[in-house]
């Protein structure tokens, strides 16, 4: 009887230090996202925090005309945030872009994550980013999204 309750403490501990590292995990995707993809893409412009959570082979994907998939490298994406920062585009002045997080889903070094994307106070998208742990950083490899009827 006693083997059998040390093994269940055992499995116990074992099963919430997992969810704490999960959440962690969860914490750090949150943080790259909001940083990089948020504030130094969509707000800012900021080419170093750009960098600093979305891998250089990132691509994001839509649908356009026809049902015909598009595709916009990291690099590409980049150059028009350098041009709308010459511009005086960016950093935004008015309706900047927020996010709420709808989900998070870990498994290993592999992620993806579903949020609400705002335009000022306006539900705008909803996008589904994938995540990849590069020598323990997560970083953004790819995006999909869903626009909202106006």
């Amino acid at each position: 009887m006693k083997k059998i309750s040390t093994l269940f403490v055992m499995l116990f501990i074992i099963q919430i230090t997992f969810a704490q590292d999960i959440e962690a995990e969860k914490e750090a995707i949150r943080k790259v996202i909001q940083t990089s993809y948020v504030e130094g893409l969509q707000n800012e412009g900021n080419l170093a925090k750009i960098d600093q959570g979305i891998h250089p082979g990132f691509v994001l994907l839509g649908i356009g005309e026809k049902d015909e998939m598009w595709k916009l490298p990291i690099d590409k994406w980049k150059e028009k945030t350098e041009i709308k920062l010459k511009e005086g585009k960016l950093p935004r002045k008015e309706k900047p872009i927020s996010i709420k997080f709808l989900s998070i889903d870990v498994t290993g070094t592999a992620a993806v994550a579903k949020i609400e994307f705002y335009v000022g106070e306006k539900l705008t998208y909803i996008d589904y980013i994938s995540l990849y742990k590069f020598d323990c950083k997560w970083k953004m490899v790819n995006k999909i999204f869903y626009k909202l009827p106006a």
